[in-house]
């Protein structure tokens, strides 16, 4: 990959120098680690966004509650305009914009309860607290990696190919270099890019950790569950790689004519979403395309406004693990 930031390029010695003193920091036990009553798996990355951690905390979540654990979910609920630790309400007004998209939904996939705010800590003994988890609770730690501040018993670490050529941030995207992989219980891969990725990240892991596979999928919503032919929709979508999404759709056999890429995380307006159509209008496509964590940020009025052009096909990325009995082994005998 080429450098992302060029002019950044002097700053990443100082960054370095920061992660190693944090790093001697935590060896002297100046910088405190606390641990909540539950055992805490934490879904992480190196890079800072894009590596597909969602759909992941959503199967783990899902895996753990059908075998009988009591799982919730502790999330910082980037970009919430709410304040504190609160218990995300998937329906309430504005809940985007509330607790999140990210948090709103994992909240509405995995179907168990997620918590936002920036102490973890505290959102962690609030689950604890809440007891809807049962007395076998776990709870799952939304990009986790970095927030060392919160024991954990398991660390699950995503790592992509994009991530073998990117550089320390603030230069690249890289939170941390590869030698950070020495903490990780777990490296997820995704199915198609296991060869290439492999042979560099396996070298690097600590003795006893395991690699883990993930197919990723678009699922169409019914009746379609495709898109039909003759259908020409421009995707839109707010994510950190949004070339991913596009190519995906393509892969799909969904022939996008356009992508409308906005910076991950964006809060749509209608002057947004009037740009989308704008696109469309010009490229004389029949409809939209867009993710479920960009759909939960649509208000009424701009899901009306889309559809008066044409259809909105709103369709769900899901991560499936190839040995799904492998990698719940793995994770029961560290929570056990």
């Amino acid at each position: 990959m080429s450098t992302r930031r060029a002019w950044a390029v002097p700053l990443v010695p100082v960054y370095a120098a920061v992660l190693a003193l944090k790093e001697a920091l935590r060896g002297m036990g100046v910088l405190r680690t606390r641990k909540l009553n539950w055992p805490v798996v934490s879904v992480g990355s190196l890079s800072a966004g894009g590596a597909g951690k969602t759909p992941v905390v959503i199967a783990l979540a899902t895996m753990l509650r059908d075998r009988g654990w009591g799982v919730d979910v502790l999330s910082r609920g980037y970009g919430r305009e709410g304040h504190g630790i609160e218990r995300v309400l998937p329906d309430a007004a504005a809940a985007a914009k509330r607790f999140g998209d990210e948090p709103i939904l994992i909240a509405q996939r995995a179907n168990v309860p997620v918590w936002v705010g920036s102490d973890r800590f505290a959102a962690g003994g609030r689950a604890e607290k809440d007891g809807t988890a049962g007395t076998r609770g776990v709870h799952l730690l939304d990009d986790g990696f970095q927030h060392r501040q919160l024991s954990r018993a398991f660390d699950v670490v995503l790592v992509t190919a994009e991530d073998l050529h990117d550089k320390l941030l603030p230069e690249g995207n890289l939170r941390e270099g590869f030698a950070a992989l020495q903490r990780a219980g777990a490296v997820v891969v995704r199915a198609e890019e296991v060869e290439d990725v492999a042979k560099q990240v396996w070298p690097l892991v600590r003795e006893g950790a395991q690699m883990w596979t993930v197919q990723r999928k678009l699922r169409f919503p019914a009746p379609l569950f495709v898109f039909g032919a003759g259908l020409k929709p421009v995707a839109f979508c707010a994510l950190a790689r949004p070339e991913g999404f596009a190519s995906m759709l393509a892969e799909a056999g969904c022939g996008i004519v356009e992508t409308v890429a906005f910076r991950d995380h964006h809060a749509y307006e209608l002057a947004d979403i009037d740009r989308v159509i704008e696109v469309a209008r010009g490229l004389k496509a029949t409809g939209f395309v867009t993710t479920e964590k960009d759909a939960v940020k649509l208000t009424p009025a701009m899901r009306a406004r889309l559809e008066t052009f044409g259809l909105l096909m709103v369709v769900a990325l899901e991560a499936e693990f190839v040995e799904i009995e492998a990698v719940m082994r793995a994770l029961e005998a560290r929570l056990s």
